[in-house]
């Protein structure tokens, strides 16, 4: 299964796997079933209002007809649906999606549809990065919210010395989200030969501890999780 590489907001990439057929498939029948269910409720209060007119059938249908675009707009790229099975809509290059992105998106959506999806569904499985025509046409995807996890960082802490000595005791100011981002970075590095993202962080962790070392970012960012580590499992004694 293709990977696409996500920008976070502290400019670091990771990695998620791109959404399978089913999965987006899913995701439909789930939107699907909040379309009903709203149609069901409109109808009945219409019903009892009296106001069963030609207006206000419009004013109920555009919710529907608008409800992908407006979902992914305000929702950071997903609907109900996508959030039900942790999916979201991205941009290949890794960036966050634009409103233009998401009405991309949609011009194409009554084209996907046609023929019981089958013109997206045919896309989804012949492109490379699991794309329907609307989005080939925006530029995005959809993957699923779980990242792939690094191993790098993992495997080089497994065996830590029982005398080990912390280099960096300011390590306790730091919350265990640095140390995800940490490990991230690191894993860009070693999988994607991409040190931007381990270099910036190199620069505020250091910033944030008001350490100075000269130890190369690498070495520095593995030590800082080895002392990270040392010092929360002493404190959880």
């Amino acid at each position: 299964m293709p990977t696409i590489n996500v920008r976070t907001t502290q400019n670091v990439l990771i990695q998620y796997q791109v959404a399978g057929l089913w999965d987006r498939i899913l995701a439909f029948f789930i939107d699907g079933l909040i379309f009903i269910a709203y149609l069901i409720i409109m109808g009945l209060m219409l019903a009892e209002t009296g106001l069963m007119e030609g207006w206000t059938l419009i004013l109920v249908y555009l919710p529907i007809f608008f409800y992908n675009p407006l979902f992914e707009i305000l929702m950071n790229g997903q609907t109900p649906g996508k959030m039900a099975l942790q999916l979201r809509v991205v941009r290949l290059d890794g960036e966050s999606p634009t409103i233009l992105n998401y009405l991309f998106r949609f011009l194409l959506w009554p084209v996907d549809v046609i023929m019981v999806g089958s013109v997206a569904i045919t896309c989804i499985v012949l492109t490379p990065n699991g794309q329907r025509l609307g989005d080939i046409a925006g530029g995005t995807t959809v993957v699923k919210m779980k990242a792939v996890t690094p191993h790098s960082a993992s495997q080089i802490l497994k065996n830590m010395e029982e005398g080990y000595v912390v280099q960096f005791p300011q390590v306790v100011n730091l919350s265990d989200q640095d140390i995800k981002l940490i490990k991230e970075a690191l894993h860009v590095n070693v999988q994607l030969g991409n040190p931007q993202p381990m270099t910036i962080l190199t620069t505020k962790i250091k910033l944030l501890l008001g350490v100075d070392t000269d130890l190369p970012p690498v070495k520095f960012l593995y030590t800082i999780i080895k002392d990270y580590q040392h010092v929360t499992s002493k404190l959880n004694d």
